[in-house]
Protein backbone atom coordinates (compact mmCIF):
# COMPACT_ATOMS: atom_id res chain seq x y z
CA UNK A 1 0.00 0.00 0.00
CA UNK A 2 2.74 2.30 0.42
CA UNK A 3 2.12 4.08 -2.98
CA UNK A 4 -1.16 5.08 -2.40
CA UNK A 5 -0.19 6.12 1.10
CA UNK A 6 2.16 8.28 0.09
CA UNK A 7 0.27 9.74 -2.41
CA UNK A 8 -2.31 10.26 0.11
CA UNK A 9 0.14 11.58 2.91
CA UNK A 10 0.94 14.31 -0.06
CA UNK A 11 -2.91 15.21 -0.61
CA UNK A 12 -3.42 15.51 2.73
CA UNK A 13 -0.74 17.99 3.44
CA UNK A 14 -2.01 19.89 0.37
CA UNK A 15 -5.15 19.62 2.11
CA UNK A 16 -4.23 21.09 5.34
CA UNK A 17 -2.27 23.98 3.36
CA UNK A 18 -5.24 25.00 1.73
CA UNK A 19 -7.19 26.27 4.49
CA UNK A 20 -4.65 28.86 4.35
CA UNK A 21 -3.30 29.12 1.31
CA UNK A 22 -3.73 27.86 -2.34
CA UNK A 23 -0.45 24.97 -2.67
CA UNK A 24 1.87 27.11 -5.64
CA UNK A 25 2.91 26.06 -8.43
CA UNK A 26 6.29 24.84 -7.27
CA UNK A 27 4.90 22.68 -5.00
CA UNK A 28 2.56 21.22 -7.01
CA UNK A 29 5.38 19.92 -9.49
CA UNK A 30 7.71 19.20 -6.44
CA UNK A 31 4.40 16.85 -5.59
CA UNK A 32 4.06 15.42 -9.35
CA UNK A 33 7.89 15.23 -9.25
CA UNK A 34 8.05 12.75 -6.49
CA UNK A 35 4.92 10.42 -7.28
CA UNK A 36 6.60 10.49 -11.08
CA UNK A 37 9.94 9.18 -9.46
CA UNK A 38 8.49 6.48 -7.60
CA UNK A 39 6.07 5.13 -10.81
CA UNK A 40 9.21 5.14 -12.88
CA UNK A 41 11.22 3.38 -10.53
CA UNK A 42 8.71 0.83 -10.05
CA UNK A 43 7.87 0.57 -14.12
CA UNK A 44 11.44 0.09 -14.89
CA UNK A 45 11.99 -2.88 -12.39
CA UNK A 46 8.95 -4.42 -14.15
CA UNK A 47 10.35 -3.89 -17.82
CA UNK A 48 13.46 -5.28 -16.72
CA UNK A 49 12.14 -8.67 -15.54
CA UNK A 50 9.60 -8.35 -18.24
CA UNK A 51 12.77 -8.65 -20.79
CA UNK A 52 14.44 -10.94 -18.25
CA UNK A 53 11.33 -13.23 -18.20
CA UNK A 54 11.12 -13.11 -21.80
CA UNK A 55 11.33 -16.86 -22.94
CA UNK A 56 13.43 -16.52 -26.10
CA UNK A 57 16.76 -16.52 -25.80
CA UNK A 58 19.96 -16.34 -27.53
CA UNK A 59 20.83 -20.48 -27.63
CA UNK A 60 16.86 -22.10 -26.54
CA UNK A 61 13.36 -21.22 -27.48
CA UNK A 62 10.73 -20.94 -24.93
CA UNK A 63 9.98 -23.20 -22.10
CA UNK A 64 6.40 -24.08 -22.31
CA UNK A 65 6.34 -26.10 -19.71
CA UNK A 66 3.76 -26.08 -17.24
CA UNK A 67 5.60 -24.87 -14.46
CA UNK A 68 7.15 -22.58 -16.53
CA UNK A 69 3.85 -20.72 -17.61
CA UNK A 70 2.62 -20.89 -13.96
CA UNK A 71 5.83 -18.72 -12.92
CA UNK A 72 5.56 -15.67 -15.16
CA UNK A 73 1.37 -15.51 -14.82
CA UNK A 74 2.44 -15.59 -10.69
CA UNK A 75 5.44 -12.94 -11.31
CA UNK A 76 2.82 -10.71 -13.66
CA UNK A 77 0.29 -10.85 -10.73
CA UNK A 78 2.56 -9.54 -8.38
CA UNK A 79 3.48 -6.37 -10.96
CA UNK A 80 0.01 -6.11 -11.70
CA UNK A 81 -1.17 -5.59 -8.01
CA UNK A 82 2.48 -3.52 -7.24
CA UNK A 83 1.12 -1.14 -9.90
CA UNK A 84 -2.46 -1.03 -8.75
CA UNK A 85 -1.21 0.24 -5.57
CA UNK A 86 -0.05 3.38 -7.61
CA UNK A 87 -1.78 6.20 -7.16
CA UNK A 88 -2.96 7.34 -10.71
CA UNK A 89 -4.23 10.83 -10.68
CA UNK A 90 -1.15 12.17 -8.81
CA UNK A 91 0.87 11.19 -11.96
CA UNK A 92 1.98 13.31 -15.16
CA UNK A 93 -0.31 13.20 -17.82
CA UNK A 94 2.78 11.21 -19.83
CA UNK A 95 2.91 8.92 -16.94
CA UNK A 96 -0.72 7.94 -16.50
CA UNK A 97 -0.50 6.64 -19.84
CA UNK A 98 2.32 4.96 -19.18
CA UNK A 99 1.26 3.46 -16.25
CA UNK A 100 -1.95 2.54 -18.30
CA UNK A 101 0.21 0.68 -21.47
CA UNK A 102 2.06 -1.15 -18.94
CA UNK A 103 -0.91 -2.66 -17.29
CA UNK A 104 -2.93 -3.51 -20.94
CA UNK A 105 0.30 -5.33 -21.38
CA UNK A 106 0.53 -7.07 -18.66
CA UNK A 107 -3.13 -7.75 -18.04
CA UNK A 108 -3.18 -9.18 -21.36
CA UNK A 109 -1.15 -12.11 -20.33
CA UNK A 110 -2.45 -12.59 -17.30
CA UNK A 111 -5.95 -13.01 -18.91
CA UNK A 112 -4.19 -15.43 -21.49
CA UNK A 113 -3.17 -17.69 -19.26
CA UNK A 114 -6.30 -17.86 -16.88
CA UNK A 115 -8.77 -17.88 -19.92
CA UNK A 116 -6.31 -20.97 -21.22
CA UNK A 117 -5.11 -19.78 -24.52
CA UNK A 118 -1.83 -22.06 -24.15
CA UNK A 119 -4.04 -24.76 -24.65
CA UNK A 120 -4.90 -23.53 -28.36
CA UNK A 121 -0.94 -21.99 -29.72
CA UNK A 122 -2.54 -22.10 -33.27
CA UNK A 123 -5.10 -20.57 -35.54
CA UNK A 124 -6.68 -20.88 -39.12
CA UNK A 125 -3.31 -19.57 -40.47
CA UNK A 126 -0.43 -21.02 -38.75
CA UNK A 127 1.06 -21.28 -34.99
CA UNK A 128 3.94 -22.08 -33.09
CA UNK A 129 5.44 -24.25 -35.93
CA UNK A 130 5.04 -21.39 -38.38
CA UNK A 131 6.07 -18.88 -36.15
CA UNK A 132 9.38 -20.05 -35.73
CA UNK A 133 10.11 -19.19 -39.52
CA UNK A 134 10.41 -15.43 -38.28
CA UNK A 135 13.48 -17.41 -36.34
CA UNK A 136 14.61 -17.34 -39.51
CA UNK A 137 13.50 -13.61 -40.66
CA UNK A 138 14.61 -11.80 -38.08
CA UNK A 139 17.67 -13.45 -36.89
CA UNK A 140 20.83 -11.18 -36.67
CA UNK A 141 24.38 -12.48 -37.31
CA UNK A 142 26.75 -10.09 -36.70
CA UNK A 143 29.68 -13.23 -35.54
CA UNK A 144 30.41 -16.38 -35.29
CA UNK A 145 28.46 -17.53 -31.94
CA UNK A 146 25.46 -15.71 -33.65
CA UNK A 147 25.42 -18.45 -36.02
CA UNK A 148 26.05 -20.84 -33.07
CA UNK A 149 23.43 -19.88 -31.30
CA UNK A 150 21.02 -20.68 -34.09
CA UNK A 151 22.20 -23.65 -34.45
CA UNK A 152 21.67 -24.64 -30.76
CA UNK A 153 18.10 -23.08 -31.12
CA UNK A 154 17.05 -25.66 -33.84
CA UNK A 155 18.32 -28.21 -31.86
CA UNK A 156 15.81 -27.42 -29.63
CA UNK A 157 12.70 -27.06 -31.99
CA UNK A 158 11.90 -31.01 -31.05
CA UNK A 159 11.80 -30.52 -27.15
CA UNK A 160 9.66 -26.94 -27.65
CA UNK A 161 7.37 -28.12 -30.35
CA UNK A 162 6.74 -31.59 -28.10
CA UNK A 163 5.40 -29.12 -25.08
CA UNK A 164 3.60 -27.35 -27.53
CA UNK A 165 1.54 -30.71 -29.15
CA UNK A 166 1.47 -31.58 -24.94
CA UNK A 167 -0.69 -28.72 -24.46
CA UNK A 168 -2.78 -29.45 -27.55
CA UNK A 169 -3.50 -32.69 -25.89
CA UNK A 170 -4.50 -30.99 -22.64
CA UNK A 171 -7.19 -28.61 -24.60
CA UNK A 172 -8.44 -31.94 -26.66
CA UNK A 173 -8.94 -33.50 -23.09
CA UNK A 174 -10.96 -30.16 -21.59
CA UNK A 175 -12.92 -29.52 -24.19
CA UNK A 176 -10.38 -26.74 -26.00
CA UNK A 177 -10.02 -27.36 -29.54
CA UNK A 178 -10.25 -24.99 -32.55
CA UNK A 179 -13.44 -25.49 -34.62
CA UNK A 180 -12.69 -28.46 -37.06
CA UNK A 181 -14.67 -26.62 -40.37
CA UNK A 182 -11.93 -23.21 -39.86
CA UNK A 183 -9.15 -25.85 -39.95
CA UNK A 184 -9.34 -27.66 -43.10
CA UNK A 185 -6.19 -27.56 -45.10
CA UNK A 186 -4.08 -26.80 -41.60
CA UNK A 187 -1.76 -29.47 -42.57
CA UNK A 188 0.13 -27.48 -45.13
CA UNK A 189 0.87 -25.09 -42.83
CA UNK A 190 3.56 -27.91 -41.87
CA UNK A 191 4.37 -29.74 -44.97
CA UNK A 192 5.98 -26.36 -46.07
CA UNK A 193 8.58 -27.17 -43.31
CA UNK A 194 9.13 -30.91 -44.35
CA UNK A 195 12.16 -30.50 -46.36
CA UNK A 196 13.66 -33.86 -48.38
CA UNK A 197 16.96 -32.23 -48.97
CA UNK A 198 17.94 -29.94 -45.41
CA UNK A 199 19.41 -27.46 -47.81
CA UNK A 200 16.28 -26.89 -49.16
CA UNK A 201 14.84 -25.75 -45.78
CA UNK A 202 13.67 -22.40 -44.69
CA UNK A 203 15.85 -23.00 -41.63
CA UNK A 204 19.19 -23.62 -43.59
CA UNK A 205 18.63 -20.31 -45.31
CA UNK A 206 21.32 -18.35 -43.01
CA UNK A 207 23.58 -21.03 -44.39
CA UNK A 208 22.73 -20.94 -48.00
CA UNK A 209 24.55 -17.44 -48.66
CA UNK A 210 28.17 -16.54 -49.33
CA UNK A 211 30.34 -16.78 -46.43
CA UNK A 212 30.64 -14.05 -43.75
CA UNK A 213 33.95 -12.06 -43.68
CA UNK A 214 33.74 -12.81 -39.71
CA UNK A 215 33.74 -15.95 -40.27
CA UNK A 216 36.85 -18.56 -40.94
CA UNK A 217 36.25 -21.60 -43.75
CA UNK A 218 36.64 -23.91 -41.09
CA UNK A 219 34.37 -22.74 -38.92
CA UNK A 220 31.32 -21.87 -41.73
CA UNK A 221 31.95 -25.70 -43.32
CA UNK A 222 31.26 -26.96 -40.10
CA UNK A 223 28.17 -24.50 -39.17
CA UNK A 224 26.81 -25.81 -42.52
CA UNK A 225 27.10 -29.33 -42.08
CA UNK A 226 26.33 -29.01 -38.14
CA UNK A 227 22.89 -27.03 -39.49
CA UNK A 228 22.06 -29.84 -42.33
CA UNK A 229 22.78 -32.15 -39.76
CA UNK A 230 20.46 -30.48 -37.07
CA UNK A 231 17.88 -29.80 -39.46
CA UNK A 232 17.97 -33.36 -41.00
CA UNK A 233 17.56 -35.50 -38.06
CA UNK A 234 15.73 -33.45 -35.43
CA UNK A 235 14.25 -30.19 -36.82
CA UNK A 236 12.57 -32.38 -39.40
CA UNK A 237 11.32 -35.34 -37.77
CA UNK A 238 10.14 -32.85 -35.19
CA UNK A 239 8.11 -31.37 -38.09
CA UNK A 240 6.51 -34.63 -39.29
CA UNK A 241 5.57 -36.55 -35.51
CA UNK A 242 3.34 -32.64 -35.50
CA UNK A 243 2.01 -33.40 -38.99
CA UNK A 244 1.15 -36.73 -37.90
CA UNK A 245 -0.65 -35.85 -34.96
CA UNK A 246 -2.20 -33.07 -36.25
CA UNK A 247 -3.75 -34.93 -39.48
CA UNK A 248 -4.21 -38.48 -37.04
CA UNK A 249 -5.63 -36.95 -33.94
CA UNK A 250 -6.10 -33.65 -33.47
CA UNK A 251 -8.52 -32.42 -36.68
CA UNK A 252 -10.86 -35.45 -36.72
CA UNK A 253 -11.13 -34.88 -33.13
CA UNK A 254 -11.74 -31.01 -33.06
CA UNK A 255 -14.63 -29.55 -32.22
CA UNK A 256 -17.79 -29.23 -34.73
CA UNK A 257 -18.79 -25.61 -33.06
CA UNK A 258 -17.42 -22.59 -34.37
CA UNK A 259 -18.19 -19.68 -31.32
CA UNK A 260 -15.86 -19.14 -28.46
CA UNK A 261 -19.03 -19.46 -26.60
CA UNK A 262 -19.01 -23.09 -26.77
CA UNK A 263 -15.82 -23.13 -24.93
CA UNK A 264 -15.78 -23.52 -21.43
CA UNK A 265 -16.80 -20.53 -19.63
CA UNK A 266 -16.56 -19.13 -23.78
CA UNK A 267 -18.95 -15.91 -22.91
CA UNK A 268 -16.47 -14.72 -20.54
CA UNK A 269 -14.00 -15.09 -22.64
CA UNK A 270 -15.42 -13.86 -25.31
CA UNK A 271 -16.07 -10.39 -23.54
CA UNK A 272 -12.53 -10.36 -22.63
CA UNK A 273 -10.97 -10.62 -25.91
CA UNK A 274 -13.44 -7.93 -27.37
CA UNK A 275 -12.09 -5.49 -23.91
CA UNK A 276 -8.69 -6.50 -25.40
CA UNK A 277 -8.75 -5.90 -28.95
CA UNK A 278 -10.99 -2.95 -28.82
CA UNK A 279 -10.10 -1.20 -25.74
CA UNK A 280 -13.76 -0.73 -25.02
CA UNK A 281 -16.73 -1.47 -22.98
CA UNK A 282 -19.07 -2.27 -25.71
CA UNK A 283 -20.96 -6.27 -25.27
CA UNK A 284 -21.35 -8.53 -28.79
CA UNK A 285 -25.64 -7.20 -29.29
CA UNK A 286 -23.84 -3.65 -28.95
CA UNK A 287 -21.42 -4.37 -31.57
CA UNK A 288 -23.47 -6.38 -33.78
CA UNK A 289 -25.79 -3.42 -33.94
CA UNK A 290 -23.11 -1.04 -35.09
CA UNK A 291 -22.19 -3.41 -37.53
CA UNK A 292 -25.67 -3.71 -39.37
CA UNK A 293 -25.76 0.60 -39.38
CA UNK A 294 -22.52 0.81 -41.18
CA UNK A 295 -23.11 -2.42 -43.49
CA UNK A 296 -26.56 -0.55 -44.63
CA UNK A 297 -24.42 2.70 -45.13
CA UNK A 298 -21.84 1.82 -47.25
CA UNK A 299 -24.28 -0.59 -49.34
CA UNK A 300 -26.01 2.68 -50.17
CA UNK A 301 -22.63 4.66 -51.06
CA UNK A 302 -21.88 1.76 -53.19
CA UNK A 303 -24.86 1.64 -55.36
CA UNK A 304 -23.89 5.31 -56.26
CA UNK A 305 -20.77 4.17 -57.59
CA UNK A 306 -21.66 1.08 -59.60
CA UNK A 307 -23.88 3.81 -60.95
CA UNK A 308 -20.82 5.79 -62.24
CA UNK A 309 -19.25 2.32 -63.84
CA UNK A 310 -22.23 1.86 -66.18
CA UNK A 311 -22.90 -1.35 -65.11
CA UNK A 312 -26.24 -2.36 -66.07
CA UNK A 313 -27.82 -5.13 -63.09
CA UNK A 314 -28.40 -6.44 -59.19
CA UNK A 315 -25.70 -5.72 -56.27
CA UNK A 316 -25.05 -9.66 -56.75
CA UNK A 317 -24.40 -9.35 -60.56
CA UNK A 318 -22.01 -6.80 -60.04
CA UNK A 319 -19.86 -8.31 -57.44
CA UNK A 320 -20.06 -11.85 -59.68
CA UNK A 321 -18.51 -10.04 -62.65
CA UNK A 322 -15.65 -8.44 -60.45
CA UNK A 323 -14.69 -11.75 -59.07
CA UNK A 324 -14.86 -13.70 -62.54
CA UNK A 325 -13.90 -11.29 -64.84
CA UNK A 326 -9.93 -11.86 -65.60
CA UNK A 327 -9.27 -7.92 -66.64
CA UNK A 328 -9.54 -7.15 -62.30
CA UNK A 329 -6.64 -9.90 -61.93
CA UNK A 330 -2.97 -9.83 -62.25
CA UNK A 331 -1.78 -12.53 -64.33
CA UNK A 332 1.89 -12.65 -62.91
CA UNK A 333 3.10 -12.49 -59.38
CA UNK A 334 5.45 -10.02 -60.71
CA UNK A 335 2.46 -7.74 -61.88
CA UNK A 336 0.57 -7.66 -58.48
CA UNK A 337 4.08 -6.73 -56.98
CA UNK A 338 4.75 -4.44 -59.46
CA UNK A 339 1.47 -2.69 -58.45
CA UNK A 340 1.56 -2.55 -54.82
CA UNK A 341 5.09 -0.80 -55.59
CA UNK A 342 3.61 1.81 -57.54
CA UNK A 343 1.12 2.64 -54.96
CA UNK A 344 3.07 2.66 -52.21
CA UNK A 345 5.43 5.10 -53.90
CA UNK A 346 2.64 7.56 -55.17
CA UNK A 347 1.65 7.66 -51.56
CA UNK A 348 4.75 8.13 -49.92
CA UNK A 349 5.01 11.29 -52.75
CA UNK A 350 1.68 12.52 -51.08
CA UNK A 351 2.82 12.06 -46.89
CA UNK A 352 4.53 15.70 -46.53
CA UNK A 353 1.12 17.40 -47.17
CA UNK A 354 -0.71 15.69 -44.54
CA UNK A 355 2.02 14.58 -42.02
CA UNK A 356 4.22 17.08 -40.27
CA UNK A 357 6.68 14.11 -38.88
CA UNK A 358 7.44 11.02 -41.09
CA UNK A 359 9.23 7.75 -39.76
CA UNK A 360 12.47 7.37 -40.90
CA UNK A 361 12.93 3.26 -41.38
CA UNK A 362 12.49 2.74 -45.39
CA UNK A 363 10.11 -0.41 -46.20
CA UNK A 364 10.23 -2.88 -48.79
CA UNK A 365 7.31 -4.90 -50.73
CA UNK A 366 8.07 -8.84 -50.62
CA UNK A 367 5.50 -11.67 -51.27
CA UNK A 368 3.98 -13.54 -47.99
CA UNK A 369 6.18 -16.42 -47.28
CA UNK A 370 5.54 -19.60 -49.36
CA UNK A 371 4.99 -21.89 -46.32
CA UNK A 372 2.03 -19.64 -44.92
CA UNK A 373 0.22 -18.28 -47.88
CA UNK A 374 -2.37 -20.82 -48.81
CA UNK A 375 -4.37 -20.02 -45.49
CA UNK A 376 -2.97 -16.49 -45.17
CA UNK A 377 -4.74 -12.90 -45.45
CA UNK A 378 -4.12 -10.79 -48.63
CA UNK A 379 -1.58 -8.56 -47.15
CA UNK A 380 0.18 -8.01 -44.13
CA UNK A 381 2.50 -5.26 -42.40
CA UNK A 382 5.85 -6.91 -40.95
CA UNK A 383 7.66 -4.09 -38.58
CA UNK A 384 10.86 -4.50 -37.10
CA UNK A 385 12.18 -3.11 -33.98
CA UNK A 386 15.50 -4.09 -35.48
CA UNK A 387 17.81 -0.92 -37.14
CA UNK A 388 20.07 -2.61 -39.25
CA UNK A 389 16.50 -4.27 -41.11
CA UNK A 390 13.68 -2.62 -42.72
CA UNK A 391 10.20 -3.34 -42.50
CA UNK A 392 8.05 -5.44 -45.11
CA UNK A 393 4.52 -4.97 -46.76
CA UNK A 394 4.03 -8.29 -47.38
CA UNK A 395 1.42 -9.15 -50.81
CA UNK A 396 -0.02 -12.40 -50.88
CA UNK A 397 0.85 -14.03 -54.46
CA UNK A 398 -0.70 -17.03 -53.31
CA UNK A 399 -3.49 -18.14 -56.48
CA UNK A 400 -3.36 -14.85 -58.30
CA UNK A 401 -6.58 -15.23 -59.77
CA UNK A 402 -8.03 -14.46 -56.16
CA UNK A 403 -6.32 -11.13 -55.77
CA UNK A 404 -8.08 -8.23 -57.38
CA UNK A 405 -6.40 -5.35 -58.90
CA UNK A 406 -9.25 -2.61 -57.68
CA UNK A 407 -8.33 -3.64 -54.14
CA UNK A 408 -4.74 -2.96 -54.48
CA UNK A 409 -5.35 0.65 -53.92
CA UNK A 410 -7.20 0.08 -50.82
CA UNK A 411 -4.46 -2.75 -49.39
CA UNK A 412 -1.52 -0.76 -49.90
CA UNK A 413 -2.33 2.53 -48.36
CA UNK A 414 -3.26 0.21 -45.15
CA UNK A 415 -0.59 -1.75 -44.80
CA UNK A 416 2.10 0.30 -45.75
CA UNK A 417 1.53 3.93 -45.62
CA UNK A 418 -0.13 6.33 -44.09
CA UNK A 419 -1.21 3.28 -42.21
CA UNK A 420 0.96 0.12 -40.65
CA UNK A 421 4.31 1.37 -41.82
CA UNK A 422 3.96 5.48 -40.65
CA UNK A 423 2.20 4.54 -37.12
CA UNK A 424 3.99 1.45 -36.13
CA UNK A 425 7.94 2.61 -37.34
CA UNK A 426 6.55 6.52 -35.79
CA UNK A 427 6.02 4.77 -32.39
CA UNK A 428 9.17 2.89 -32.42
CA UNK A 429 11.33 6.08 -33.05
CA UNK A 430 9.33 8.49 -30.61
CA UNK A 431 12.55 8.35 -28.35
CA UNK A 432 10.20 10.14 -25.52
CA UNK A 433 8.44 7.41 -24.74
CA UNK A 434 9.65 4.25 -22.95
CA UNK A 435 10.24 0.90 -25.03
CA UNK A 436 7.03 -0.43 -23.51
CA UNK A 437 5.20 2.28 -25.01
CA UNK A 438 6.92 1.97 -28.31
CA UNK A 439 6.89 -1.68 -28.85
CA UNK A 440 3.13 -2.15 -27.86
CA UNK A 441 0.36 -2.98 -30.21
CA UNK A 442 -2.80 -2.01 -29.30
CA UNK A 443 -5.14 -3.21 -32.52
CA UNK A 444 -7.83 -1.16 -32.52
CA UNK A 445 -5.67 2.16 -32.42
CA UNK A 446 -3.17 0.57 -35.04
CA UNK A 447 -5.87 -1.37 -37.23
CA UNK A 448 -8.63 1.62 -36.53
CA UNK A 449 -5.78 3.90 -37.97
CA UNK A 450 -5.07 1.12 -40.52
CA UNK A 451 -8.38 1.61 -41.94
CA UNK A 452 -8.69 5.63 -41.56
CA UNK A 453 -5.82 5.67 -44.17
CA UNK A 454 -7.58 4.03 -46.98
CA UNK A 455 -10.47 6.74 -46.17
CA UNK A 456 -7.89 9.55 -46.12
CA UNK A 457 -6.76 7.89 -49.92
CA UNK A 458 -9.72 9.94 -51.09
CA UNK A 459 -8.02 12.89 -49.92
CA UNK A 460 -4.21 11.76 -51.38
CA UNK A 461 -5.57 11.51 -54.95
CA UNK A 462 -6.35 7.48 -55.23
CA UNK A 463 -9.37 6.03 -55.90
CA UNK A 464 -9.98 7.58 -59.17
CA UNK A 465 -11.91 5.17 -61.10
CA UNK A 466 -15.14 3.67 -59.83
CA UNK A 467 -13.68 -0.11 -59.49
CA UNK A 468 -10.86 1.20 -56.95
CA UNK A 469 -13.02 3.90 -55.41
CA UNK A 470 -16.06 0.26 -55.25
CA UNK A 471 -13.04 -1.49 -53.87
CA UNK A 472 -12.25 0.92 -51.39
CA UNK A 473 -16.14 0.36 -49.88
CA UNK A 474 -15.84 -3.48 -50.44
CA UNK A 475 -12.79 -3.16 -47.96
CA UNK A 476 -14.68 -0.74 -45.41
CA UNK A 477 -17.56 -3.13 -45.82
CA UNK A 478 -15.73 -5.90 -45.38
CA UNK A 479 -14.53 -4.43 -41.93
CA UNK A 480 -17.84 -3.25 -41.02
CA UNK A 481 -19.67 -6.81 -41.90
CA UNK A 482 -16.33 -8.38 -39.26
CA UNK A 483 -18.90 -6.47 -36.49
CA UNK A 484 -21.53 -8.30 -37.91
CA UNK A 485 -20.15 -11.85 -38.08
CA UNK A 486 -17.82 -11.80 -35.41
CA UNK A 487 -19.85 -11.19 -32.81
CA UNK A 488 -22.78 -13.35 -34.74
CA UNK A 489 -20.77 -16.56 -34.46
CA UNK A 490 -18.89 -16.23 -30.87
CA UNK A 491 -21.86 -15.14 -28.98
CA UNK A 492 -25.16 -15.34 -31.02
CA UNK A 493 -24.61 -18.94 -32.74
CA UNK A 494 -24.60 -17.89 -36.50
CA UNK A 495 -22.68 -21.06 -38.53
CA UNK A 496 -19.49 -20.44 -40.44
CA UNK A 497 -21.86 -21.05 -43.46
CA UNK A 498 -24.24 -18.10 -42.52
CA UNK A 499 -21.37 -15.84 -41.54
CA UNK A 500 -19.57 -16.95 -45.13
CA UNK A 501 -22.85 -15.65 -46.62
CA UNK A 502 -23.39 -12.46 -45.34
CA UNK A 503 -19.47 -11.36 -45.90
CA UNK A 504 -19.78 -12.67 -49.82
CA UNK A 505 -22.90 -10.79 -50.15
CA UNK A 506 -22.43 -7.83 -48.65
CA UNK A 507 -18.73 -7.30 -50.22
CA UNK A 508 -16.59 -7.76 -53.15
CA UNK A 509 -13.87 -10.00 -51.82
CA UNK A 510 -13.58 -13.66 -53.92
CA UNK A 511 -14.80 -16.52 -53.12
CA UNK A 512 -11.90 -17.89 -51.28
CA UNK A 513 -11.07 -14.85 -49.29
CA UNK A 514 -14.29 -14.81 -47.63
CA UNK A 515 -13.64 -18.01 -46.61
CA UNK A 516 -9.82 -17.74 -45.37
CA UNK A 517 -10.93 -14.36 -43.03
CA UNK A 518 -14.01 -16.18 -41.67
CA UNK A 519 -11.77 -19.33 -40.74
CA UNK A 520 -9.60 -16.41 -39.16
CA UNK A 521 -12.22 -14.61 -37.41
CA UNK A 522 -13.30 -18.21 -35.94
CA UNK A 523 -9.79 -19.16 -34.63
CA UNK A 524 -8.88 -15.56 -33.23
CA UNK A 525 -11.63 -14.42 -31.43
CA UNK A 526 -12.21 -10.32 -31.80
CA UNK A 527 -9.77 -9.25 -33.13
CA UNK A 528 -11.15 -8.51 -36.42
CA UNK A 529 -13.64 -5.93 -34.37
CA UNK A 530 -11.03 -3.48 -33.46
CA UNK A 531 -10.52 -1.88 -37.42
CA UNK A 532 -13.76 -0.67 -37.89
CA UNK A 533 -14.40 0.65 -34.31
CA UNK A 534 -10.94 2.01 -33.81
CA UNK A 535 -11.93 4.03 -37.34
CA UNK A 536 -14.94 5.26 -36.78
CA UNK A 537 -13.72 6.59 -33.60
CA UNK A 538 -11.20 8.15 -35.74
CA UNK A 539 -12.91 9.82 -37.91
CA UNK A 540 -15.32 11.20 -35.42
CA UNK A 541 -12.21 12.68 -33.86
CA UNK A 542 -11.33 14.33 -36.48
CA UNK A 543 -14.92 15.52 -37.33
CA UNK A 544 -15.25 17.24 -34.01
CA UNK A 545 -12.13 18.94 -34.50
CA UNK A 546 -13.20 20.71 -38.06
CA UNK A 547 -16.52 21.27 -36.54
CA UNK A 548 -14.45 23.07 -33.37
CA UNK A 549 -11.78 25.00 -35.24
CA UNK A 550 -13.41 25.48 -38.28
CA UNK A 551 -10.57 27.36 -40.69
CA UNK A 552 -8.09 27.33 -37.84
CA UNK A 553 -7.86 23.21 -38.31
CA UNK A 554 -4.42 22.04 -39.46
CA UNK A 555 -4.55 18.35 -40.44
CA UNK A 556 -0.87 17.93 -40.13
CA UNK A 557 -1.34 18.68 -36.57
CA UNK A 558 -4.24 16.72 -36.16
CA UNK A 559 -2.33 13.69 -37.40
CA UNK A 560 0.82 14.58 -35.18
CA UNK A 561 -1.48 14.64 -32.19
CA UNK A 562 -3.24 11.14 -33.27
CA UNK A 563 -0.22 9.65 -34.04
CA UNK A 564 2.43 10.92 -31.47
CA UNK A 565 1.79 8.65 -28.47
CA UNK A 566 2.69 5.45 -30.17
CA UNK A 567 -0.37 2.99 -30.00
CA UNK A 568 -2.85 3.66 -26.96
CA UNK A 569 -6.23 3.03 -25.79
CA UNK A 570 -8.79 4.65 -27.40
CA UNK A 571 -10.34 6.07 -24.63
CA UNK A 572 -6.69 7.72 -24.06
CA UNK A 573 -6.63 8.42 -27.97
CA UNK A 574 -10.29 10.55 -27.34
CA UNK A 575 -9.16 12.38 -23.81
CA UNK A 576 -5.83 13.34 -25.70
CA UNK A 577 -7.31 15.22 -28.83
CA UNK A 578 -9.93 16.99 -27.00
CA UNK A 579 -7.70 18.33 -24.88
CA UNK A 580 -6.20 19.34 -28.33
CA UNK A 581 -8.96 20.54 -29.56
CA UNK A 582 -10.14 22.90 -26.37
CA UNK A 583 -6.45 23.91 -26.26
CA UNK A 584 -6.83 25.07 -29.59
CA UNK A 585 -10.47 26.89 -29.30
CA UNK A 586 -8.33 28.84 -26.89
CA UNK A 587 -5.36 29.99 -28.61
CA UNK A 588 -7.50 31.14 -31.25
CA UNK A 589 -9.84 32.88 -28.82
CA UNK A 590 -7.33 35.33 -27.89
Amino acid sequence: MRFKIIAAAIAFSLAGCATTEAPSAANVAQVQASADHQYEALANNIFKQLQAQNPWASDRLPDMSADALAKRAAEQRVWLAQLEQIDVSALSRQNQINHRMITYRLKNEVDGFTYNEHYMPLNAEGGFHSNLGFMVRNASFRSVDDYRNYVARLKDIPRYMEQQTGWLKVGMAKGYTQPKAAMQGFEESITAFIAQNPQDSLFYQPFSGPKPIFVSADDWQALQQQAALVIDEAVVPAYQAFFDFMVMDYLPNSRESVGASELPNGLDYYQNRIRHFTTLDLTPAEIHQRGLAEVQRIRNEMAVVIEKTGFKGTFEEFTDFLRNDPQFYPKTEAELLKEAAFIAKKADGELPKFFKLLPRQPYGIAPVPAEIAPKYTTGRYAGTNRSDRASFYWVNTYALERRPLYQMEALTLHEAVPGHHLQGALAREMENLPDYRRYTYISAFGEGWGLYAEWLGQEMGFYQDPYSDFGRLSYEMWRAARLVVDTGMHAMGWSRDQAMEFMASNTALSLHNVRTEIDRYITWPGQALSYKLGEMLIRQLREEAETALGGHFDLREFHYVVLKNGSIPLDVLEQEVRDWIDSQVQAHAQ
